[in-house]
């Protein structure tokens, strides 16, 4: 695996723009914008090369996974007109990819993170998801209790509703997850682990430990 870039760079550009989220701070730190992008291009590369023949990703390149950094504030009370944060995701489309991804985050102050699955399920798809945990639900349990998946992500995570979904009965062995409004597994990562020189197989280990889960996902998406 080609040695990973130091992401210092990123972390710290990311730090000042929090501070000065306006167009004036952002023109005179441009340049510096540009090289930590560049680092974060670099990054990615290395984790797409590890999974391009198993993950059907071809000819994908990384600036294919990431955003814009501008962030659409026309129905936002938050006007910042920049993310804080350098986000990815790798999957077959980059990042119009859908279930079938990998999403990396990085962002100062031990907010960055690993995820995959569904962070906003169609109602069908969660219609699926829910018949799938009532009906036959040994598939996803398998799927989530890997001891990899168990010991990296815990466990399936996201917004639930507060009592069982409709049509399903309040007293089911697995109300826990019929009640998920998101269907996610995501992994917090620390600065002090982003900034370790291993992080990038550290990545590479997460993403493998998610493929079950999102093969899981692939049958309801």
């Amino acid at each position: 695996m080609t040695a990973a870039p130091d992401l210092t760079l990123i972390l710290h550009f990311l730090a000042g723009l929090r501070q000065n989220n306006h167009k004036a701070w952002f023109e005179e730190h441009r340049s510096e914008y540009d090289a930590a992008r560049q680092r974060f291009e670099d990054f990615l590369e290395i984790i797409i090369d590890e999974f391009r023949l198993s993950d059907g990703l071809g000819g994908l390149q990384a600036r294919q996974c990431t955003p814009r950094i501008y962030r659409d504030v026309r129905f936002s009370k938050d006007k910042s007109p920049y993310k804080t944060n350098f986000g990815a995701l790798i999957g077959p489309q980059g990042w119009k990819s859908t279930w079938r991804g990998y999403y990396l985050s990085l962002e100062p102050g031990d907010h960055s993170l690993v995820a995959g699955g569904l962070y906003l399920p169609e109602p069908a798809q969660l219609e699926r998801f829910r018949q799938a945990i009532d009906q036959h639900p040994g598939e996803f349990l398998q799927a989530v209790s890997g001891p990899d998946f168990v010991r990296l992500f815990g466990k399936v995570s996201g917004e639930r509703l507060k009592t069982a979904p409709k049509g399903y009965d309040k007293a089911h062995p697995h109300l826990d997850l019929l009640q998920l409004k998101q269907i996610t597994a995501l992994r917090p990562v620390r600065d002090a682990e982003a900034l370790d020189p291993g992080f990038a197989g550290q990545v590479i280990d997460a993403c493998r430990a998610l493929r079950p889960f999102l093969d899981f996902v692939a049958t309801i998406a």
